[in-house]
């Protein structure tokens, strides 16, 4: 049947209507175990059955689903991964996005079930929906598997975005970059592995050092990265002529994100430079749709939101940088570098 033309196109709310309907399609799908089932190859859905202990027709529709969405595939040997599941969604792979999508389903789903009162009262969610006094992670990550299922989530996420970020930047002129909030130093390697000159330090809090050793380690430019321990806010800053803040400002209030741009700022000599990594929304505030998803995701999850390069640099000139430039991607993430004078 043709569509009414006398009558808008219904089809952006149709989607929308379902789209949290194929979120939790592949949220399930991980929680079953059915990307790492099979990691190995193809395998029929009786067999599927009985290694995932679930009702046959059941599991049938969420396998047919799955395919729908491009993330299974079917031949003669039966449902297999595609590469992009293959990459993602499995947990072997270095690339994998799963700590993230698991974070999604266990923490983000249920914040964002509390979206209305977020936006009536403007604050986040975390007492709400967990009974926590605030939006700290290590509050929720009572386990050193679950923080390192969730930093490894942010390590495949942070390999998709930080070579786009140390390409779209020049870092030839600089010869220390030190990563705050780090992590697993995804960035730290990428600007290492651009610029050959670069020697770069990941300095996180003591609980990320393991994980950062161990995949900095693993990565081609070790001998040019190392790994330091402490607390942006309270600790010396180690020496460098360039910090990095890879989401980390959008955590946090203006007030806060000043307070840190200051105290990166006396730590630089003249002419350092602080690379801030976030998605940028654009300067009326009306796109990217990540950006603005994202700065959803800030209000029910922290006390911080994402900004227009406009708004970074206000705060960058406020803790005294002078030259602020911003250069967007085609990643998650965008970079702003504020120059010291």
């Amino acid at each position: 049947m043709a569509r009414d033309l006398t009558k808008p196109d219904p089809g952006v709310v149709l989607d929308l209507l379902e789209a949290f309907r194929r979120s939790k399609t592949m949220f399930a799908a991980d929680a079953l175990g059915v990307f790492d089932a099979l990691a190995a190859g193809p395998k029929p859905v009786a067999a599927l059955v009985t290694e995932l202990k679930a009702d046959a027709a059941a599991l049938g529709r969420l396998l047919d689903a799955l395919v729908g969405l491009r993330l299974l595939q079917t031949d003669a040997a039966g449902y297999a991964n595609t590469p992009a599941a293959q990459t993602y969604l499995t947990s072997d792979s270095p690339e994998r996005l799963t700590g993230y999508v698991r974070f999604s389903n266990a923490v983000t789903w249920n914040l964002w079930g509390h979206l209305e009162d977020a936006v009536r009262e403007g604050t986040h969610r975390w007492k709400q929906a967990f009974g926590l006094d605030g939006p700290i992670f290590k509050s929720f990550f009572r386990t050193d598997e679950s923080r390192r299922e969730f930093l490894m989530g942010m390590h495949g996420f942070g390999r998709i975005g930080s070579p786009a970020v140390s390409n779209a930047v020049d870092l030839s002129r600089f010869r220390k970059l030190v990563d705050l909030g780090g992590a697993t130093g995804h960035l730290a390697v990428a600007a290492c592995e651009r610029y050959p000159s670069l020697r770069a330090a990941v300095f996180d809090l003591p609980e990320a050092v393991p994980l950062a050793r161990e995949m900095v380690g693993a990565s081609s430019v070790a001998d040019r990265v190392e790994i330091l321990a402490g607390d942006f806010f309270a600790d010396p800053l180690p020496p460098a002529d360039l910090y990095a803040l890879g989401r980390i400002l959008h955590d946090w209030t203006d007030d806060k994100c000043l307070k840190l741009l200051t105290r990166v700022y006396e730590a630089l000599p003249a002419g350092g430079a602080v690379l801030v990594v976030e998605k940028l929304l654009k300067d009326d505030a009306s796109g990217p749709s990540w950006a603005q998803m994202q700065d959803l995701n800030m209000l029910t999850a922290t006390e911080g939101r994402e900004r227009t390069l406009g708004g970074y640099e206000e705060l960058l000139k406020a803790a005294g940088f002078a030259d602020v430039t911003g250069h967007r991607t085609s990643a998650p993430v965008d970079a702003v570098l504020g120059v010291k004078a």
